[in-house]
């Protein structure tokens, strides 16, 4: 059975794509936890960070890159990145994503 993001990746389901290459998407977030919430996906579905192996390492690399990019994109100078990994992290969807935060002060520790 297909993802949430898997079918907004196929047009399955609308969203308000930010950036969109062959390997990856960012869109919007439905449920924003900041001013600016953005979700930077791997177009392979990747169900956990656990799950990456060697040979996503390079691709991995290009998420965070653009992902950097797009909060700069969006006028971020201070963003938090933040990826969970399994239901006990806050996972909700599983398919590897980045959460691209910005507009406004977060804490430490988080959570």
């Amino acid at each position: 059975m297909k993802t949430i993001f898997e079918k907004i990746i196929d047009r399955e389901i609308p969203a308000q794509i930010v950036y969109e290459d062959d390997e990856m998407c960012a869109f919007r977030d439905i449920n924003p936890q900041a001013p600016t919430h953005i979700l930077a996906i791997p177009k392979k579905p990747i169900a956990t960070l656990a799950e990456v192996s060697a040979e996503d390492a390079p691709m991995i690399g290009r998420l965070i890159h653009r992902a950097a990019r797009i909060a700069e994109q969006e006028g971020l100078e201070n963003y938090r990145l933040v990826v969970n990994n399994g239901s006990g992290a806050g996972q909700t969807v599983f398919h590897l994503h980045v959460h691209i935060m910005g507009g406004r002060s977060f804490g430490w520790p988080p959570g």
